[in-house]
């Protein structure tokens, strides 16, 4: 027997129900009418968008959803269409997984996991389901599970306990770096446990600071991967399942799932599948905020050219606006270099001279007429940012921070100067990762010269702050960063695992924990780690935690 999917990698704005169930219908008729598949399967929350946070919580909820769920019924036939949905159900809301076929809703999933850390607060809003289920479609019989629950062992094995003899798995699982091959270490973990394939449908698009990449997949019922979708791309993928059914050496029956015109689509480099995710980061925020486009001021540093570069290739060069801000101690050299790059990807730039600004400002003395050390270079930060800001409200777009996730971490930036703006791109980058995303983006296309990864890659408050004279000090430091901030290391096990001197551990460790104020009043920015400054990491910025303890 045989049983044609289409696996819907779709991009949805959160809280659209009314849109978003149009575009589940039209996309399950297409995949009815042009992909002639039996069965269309969409990912977690799909009505609602993901995540919804607090809409979850307006009272409208149950109407809205209600409605749309009649909208798919009436006017899709002839397909099953599995969704997922919230869903009120004697007063509790549940995370459902729904199974509509020529008008009926015939059976309906409650996922059993809930997930309650980094980004997820699913126990906020949902009750927990606690039962399987499977449903036959065509002679094959069919268990549902939503997300977390394919963390876990028991909703997989209750499923195979109630009769299923593959398992559909609907996600919205939110990008990071490793999370691919997490994914497929622990589908592979799972489908040999309960000796199922596992079809594996995830999410596309990006919500706010979260990354949704898509790549769905299928394992067999030895965790082997014999179907992979693309990343990043929203549509309709479409495999064929060959059901048959094997009796091993033990006796035992085992029903095998082989796709028939499948394709395995090779694996991202890291930094191809970083960038692309900055860019479909920065893409769904503008678009689903309906900014008309955004600002960047460009000057040396490389967060900047690199913020720019992933703007024109995330929007188009029509809709981006470069600024080049000016004064006497400006080189017409680098100047002359900038422009130079916004004319390769044909961004119109702006020069403003902000010497008058500085020279009105600097006659203002603060009280007691003595100026503290560094309050220049504060200033000029501060006269940028004003400038980008008001040049970006008198353009209709948005303005961009170009601050990396080192100076964030260290508080090495401006408040109210280099690290505000209405969105920052590179937000969970490392000032080391800056270089090779840099060269990842020359590979693809010349834009940034060669020669400024190493003369312009120095950022002077880190230089006065830590002594920072090379590339490789970056990543000594990024390093330092990371023990602390992603894997949550005290000083002593950082000190050994990095052989770095106590004291300039301590150094870093100290500027990070002062620098918390400074970071909660930092623009939103793409999350790509599983700690990322935002919804993972949340720290009381008053507080008498001690360095050591």
């Amino acid at each position: 027997m045989t049983l044609k999917v289409a696996m819907a990698q779709v991009d949805m704005l959160v809280g659209d129900i009314k849109q978003n169930s149009q575009t589940v219908i039209a996309a399950a008729l297409k995949a009815r009418d042009e992909g002639e598949a039996r069965v269309i399967v969409f990912p977690e929350l799909t009505l609602m968008g993901y995540p919804p946070e607090d809409l979850l919580l307006k009272p409208s909820l149950e109407q809205a959803i209600e409605l749309a769920l009649d909208a798919v019924l009436d006017q899709v036939k002839d397909i099953y269409v599995i969704l997922g949905y919230p869903r009120h159900v004697d007063g509790a809301l549940f995370n459902c997984a729904g199974v509509l076929f020529n008008g009926v809703l015939i059976a309906e999933y409650n996922k059993q996991k809930l997930p309650n850390y980094r980004v997820f607060d699913d126990k906020r809003y949902f009750e927990a389901g606690n039962q399987a289920l499977v449903v036959d479609i065509d002679g094959i019989r069919i268990g549902l599970s939503i997300s977390e629950d394919i963390w876990h062992q028991e909703p997989s094995a209750l499923a195979k306990e109630a009769g299923a003899q593959i398992i559909f798995n609907l996600n919205a699982s939110p990008f990071h770096m490793e999370k691919v091959n997490v994914r497929e270490a622990l589908l592979h973990k799972r489908a040999l446990e309960v000796n199922l394939p596992i079809l594996y449908v995830n999410y596309m698009g990006a919500q706010d600071e979260l990354v949704y990449e898509g790549g769905s997949f299928i394992v067999d019922h030895k965790g082997v991967k014999v179907f992979q979708a693309p990343w990043f791309e929203a549509g309709l993928y479409y495999v064929e399942l060959s059901a048959h059914f094997s009796v091993t050496l033990r006796g035992e029956e085992t029903f095998l799932v082989e796709p028939l015109n499948g394709a395995l689509i090779p694996n991202l480099s890291t930094e191809r599948r970083l960038y692309q995710a900055l860019v479909l980061g920065l893409r769904d925020y503008v678009e689903k905020n309906q900014f008309k486009g955004v600002l960047v001021a460009l000057n040396t540093h490389l967060e900047s050219i690199l913020t720019f570069v992933i703007a024109v290739d995330a929007l188009g060069a029509d809709r981006v606006k470069a600024v080049l801000m000016t004064d006497e101690s400006t080189s017409e050299i680098d100047s002359g270099a900038l422009i130079s790059i916004a004319n390769k990807l044909n961004v119109g730039i702006e020069r403003v001279d902000i010497e008058p600004m500085m020279l009105a400002y600097q006659v203002m003395s603060p009280l007691g007429g003595k100026k503290r050390k560094g309050s220049g270079a504060k200033l000029k930060a501060r006269i940028r940012t004003l400038t980008l800001m008001t040049m970006a409200s008198s353009l209709g777009v948005m303005a961009l921070s170009s601050v990396n996730k080192s100076e964030m971490a260290l508080g090495c930036t401006t408040l109210y100067g280099g690290m505000s703006g209405s969105f920052s791109v590179l937000k969970d980058i490392f000032k080391s990762q800056i270089f090779s995303l840099c060269q990842y983006r020359n590979s693809v296309k010349q834009v940034i010269p060669s020669n400024w990864l190493q003369e312009n890659a120095l950022d002077q408050d880190v230089i006065q702050l830590l002594d920072i004279k090379s590339i490789r000090d970056y990543q000594v430091l990024d390093q330092v960063l990371d023990l602390y901030i992603g894997q949550n290391l005290n000083l002593e096990e950082i000190v050994t695992q990095t052989h770095i001197s106590y004291s300039n551990v301590c150094r870093i460790l100290s500027l990070v924990d002062a620098s918390e104020f400074k970071r909660r009043q930092s623009p939103l920015g793409v999350r790509v780690t599983q700690a990322s400054f935002g919804r993972d990491r949340r720290y009381p910025i008053s507080n008498g935690w001690q360095l050591g303890e």
